[in-house]
């Protein structure tokens, strides 16, 4: 579809790219890899989808990297150098980076598996390029504060929250939804013209938008190298979305959860098991996929360090691409090893239409992640869709300040 932007920006300034704190330029190199931070850019049907990448030398052939999208610096894989082909993981996605290194340049592409095909991404990176989008014209309009979104295209519609926070030109924030958010979100205001990106190793999301008077936007949205939607907002101090604890409901008759699934091991685990007895439980529903479901297991990871000794278990439920344990098996290893998960992860099943036929006490799983309190008797209390991670800012804040409030409640219970 042709682009509603018909804008030329013709003045370049070097706006700091927003996040961007940490390391030193420095003027060094590891092979043909020049380390330090760069600019980076995936060629998306909406044009340049920026972000920052941070790269500092291991050992003179492998590499750790950082994507930066505004106060995030989220660490991918080890990054390798062979002759001159740099190759950087993302491997809970199954994503990779592979480029050719040549001075202060990187070029090559982006690539992930995707349903029936392989996604493939042009792929560039400058070293030392300081700005996020290109800007020039001083911003017409501050966009900070709250906004009623709405996502649609010619067959459905989606509701949502933006929450932004403008500096000057500097543009973060997100967008909420009743099952997640979009996680980081950086860019531009440009004169009338909003630009935000993302890039986490799966999310692969460029915003674009035009303001339309003082509390109204219009805008397009695309994700990966197919997806596309237009986007309206209008400024609302008091825009909200559905009450997560109760978008989500057990089917009538039901009060308590039950279940057996395999570790990565293929040991059963069951909810009946003793570990579980008198001890409040939070199930997460959960993906190595989903990058929602990695923000809440860097909250619950070292929250269930500092809490299992106050009768409280965690259990992982993960719903991937395969049933096969064989090929979902070290998936989760992976993931539970990266994050430092000492709580049990269980295979329950595909993340598809199916996905709720192995819970079939709930009425459906509609999002990832999907949390469920369960308390020391073993009634469910609480069954909580979504998770508001720390792009969100004061909404993850009062999600870890509610959660904390409510296990305290259940334990206390005795």
């Amino acid at each position: 579809m042709k682009s509603i932007y018909f804008f030329v920006l013709t003045i370049m300034a070097f706006a700091s790219l927003a996040g961007c704190q940490s390391g030193t330029q420095a003027e060094t190199s590891v092979g043909s890899v020049q380390v330090g931070q760069w600019r980076a850019v995936i060629q998306s049907p909406g044009g340049e989808l920026p972000f920052g990448l941070d790269i500092a030398a291991k050992t003179d052939s492998t590499f750790s990297v950082h994507v930066i999208n505004g106060d995030e610096r989220l660490p991918m894989d080890e990054a390798v150098l062979r002759g001159d082909s740099l190759r950087i993981p993302m491997r809970l996605f199954e994503a990779e980076i592979v480029a050719r290194a040549a001075d202060s340049v990187l070029t090559g592409y982006y690539t992930k598996p995707a349903t029936g095909r392989t996604i493939r991404m042009d792929f560039s990176a400058r070293r030392g390029a300081n700005y996020r989008f290109a800007s020039g014209t001083a911003p017409a309009v501050d966009v900070s504060g709250k906004w009623d979104v709405v996502f649609f295209n010619e067959k459905d519609s989606s509701r949502a929250v933006g929450v932004f926070t403008q500096k000057g030109s500097e543009l973060t924030g997100t967008f909420l939804t009743p099952t997640g958010d979009y996680r980081y979100l950086a860019g531009n205001m440009t004169g009338d013209t909003l630009q935000l990106s993302t890039f986490d190793g799966t999310h692969v999301y460029l915003f674009k938008a035009l303001t339309k008077g003082e509390g109204q936007l219009a805008g397009e949205f695309w994700s990966s190298d197919r997806g596309y939607r237009r986007w309206t907002a209008t400024r609302n101090p008091n825009a909200a979305l559905p009450d997560a604890n109760a978008y989500t409901q057990l089917k009538k008759g039901y009060s308590s959860l039950a279940f057996s699934f395999p570790d990565a091991s293929g040991k059963k685990v069951s909810l009946s098991d003793p570990k579980f007895k008198n001890k409040v439980v939070i199930v997460q529903i959960l993906g190595s996929w989903c990058p929602n479901c990695m923000d809440e297991t860097k909250f619950l990871a070292p929250w269930y360090q500092k809490n299992k000794d106050r009768g409280v278990e965690i259990v992982g439920l993960a719903f991937e691409k395969s049933n096969d344990l064989a090929v979902s098996g070290p998936k989760l290893q992976r993931m539970k090893e990266r994050f430092g998960m000492e709580y049990d992860v269980l295979l329950a099943g595909v993340n598809d239409t199916t996905a709720s036929r192995s819970l079939p006490m709930l009425e459906k799983i509609k999002g990832y992640p999907t949390t469920i309190f369960i308390d020391r008797k073993g009634k469910v209390r609480r069954v909580h869709t979504g998770f508001s991670g720390p792009g969100t800012g004061q909404y993850y804040d009062e999600f870890v300040d509610e959660f904390n409030r409510f296990v305290d409640k259940l334990v206390a219970e005795g």
